[in-house]
């Protein structure tokens, strides 16, 4: 018997797509697709953060075009439809990886989980970050400048080079405005009562847990709000969980429209509804760069560089810049002076907003 196991569409447990429809076996199938190259991507972590990862997918189909590839993460429900394998990080799938032969074997994170499964992989290449006596750790050259600019803040400073650009780098090739991909798989499930005459304004008004130093304030949010609507703007306010009461009350007060927050696949399609996304650094900001919609992203702690909007938008930054590098809580604040974020003006962003009308499809 004629088995094809090295074929695109071969499972082993069950029988291939091919069969199913057509009945065919290995023994002359006209669809026999064979695999020359199995690829793995670690990158287990945010999901903002497997958002801006997807780029290399493309790179990767342009390098191996018969490759099969594999990603394991935290967020499978994110990842588009060109992986071909999705897996879950679970104790069953990562036993799974460790008895498959990848030629390729990638891990983009540091964390300590993800090093420990590129070490115990067995790939041909790898590429990334392992765990060198417990510890994370460039595997090569390629990954010593991402791995720097984590543990030494003035190498953080310094960095020019956007999230692509290093993760491209450290996977070994050379990024070149490759775009996020990022499906829509909720599109047309639900009528959002937009008004689409209008330029569709999305206001992400919160950033996490994680980092309150990037919260803009809420009585400028409120003014920027009501002077988006006056402007002639159709306004809608993004958010999660967290966001909820801030939103329901500032759509009290301005007449913004809030529908209220989502599971992921719907809030993209949400995010999809609107022309212009003004967020902080948020898991929107990506989302809506992956939709390309164009954006005005308010930053302070981070480096700027860091950040490739593709041409879709712009940064705005606080004028005095910012004394909290990547820290959670405002040295100002805890001073009793001023902090930063109050120095991005709610005519600053409105502003931003009619530069960007100009780029979309209703003012042309």
């Amino acid at each position: 018997m004629i088995i094809h196991s090295d074929c695109y569409y071969f499972r082993g447990d069950v029988p291939c797509r091919p069969h199913k429809q057509h009945g065919v076996h290995c023994d002359g199938c006209t669809y026999y697709r064979p695999v020359t190259h199995k690829i793995l991507i670690i990158k287990l972590a945010a999901i903002g953060d497997v958002i801006r990862t997807t780029p290399l997918i493309s790179a990767i189909r342009e390098a191996y075009p018969n490759s099969l590839i594999y990603w394991i993460t935290h967020t499978v429900d994110i990842l588009p439809g060109s992986v071909d394998i999705k897996m879950d990080f679970s104790a069953m799938n990562v036993l799974a990886l460790e008895e498959t032969h990848f030629d390729l074997a990638m891990n983009l994170d540091k964390d300590r989980e993800a090093c420990a499964l590129l070490n115990r992989v067995s790939a041909t290449k790898k590429k990334g970050f392992i765990l060198k006596n417990g510890k994370p750790a460039p595997i090569d050259k390629d990954a010593e400048h991402k791995f720097s600019t984590g543990i030494f803040d003035d190498i953080s400073k310094a960095n020019t080079k956007s999230y692509p650009e290093e993760i491209f780098e450290v996977a070994g090739f050379k990024f070149s405005g490759q775009p996020y991909e990022l499906e829509n798989s909720g599109a047309d499930k639900t009528v959002w009562p937009v008004d689409r005459k209008k330029i569709v304004v999305g206001l992400n008004t919160g950033c996490g847990g994680r980092w309150p130093s990037r919260l803009w304030p809420d009585d400028y949010w409120q003014a920027f709000t009501s002077g988006l609507i006056k402007s002639n703007y159709d306004v809608v306010l993004l958010g999660g969980e967290q966001e909820h009461e801030r939103n329901k009350a500032l759509s009290q007060t301005t007449g913004a429209k809030y529908f209220g927050h989502f599971p992921l696949k719907k809030f993209i399609d949400l995010i999809d509804q609107c022309d212009i996304v003004v967020t902080q650094v948020t898991m929107a900001m990506h989302l809506a760069i992956g939709r390309k919609k164009r954006l005005i992203l308010m930053n302070n702690i981070f480096n700027r560089h860091e950040f490739e909007l593709y041409g879709l938008g712009e940064i705005i930054e606080p004028s005095s810049g910012c004394d909290c590098y990547y820290l959670a809580n405002c040295k100002r604040e805890a001073e009793g002076r001023v902090p930063c974020m109050r120095d991005i003006l709610p005519g600053d962003i409105l502003s931003a907003v009619q530069r960007q009308a100009t780029f979309t499809e209703k003012a042309k």
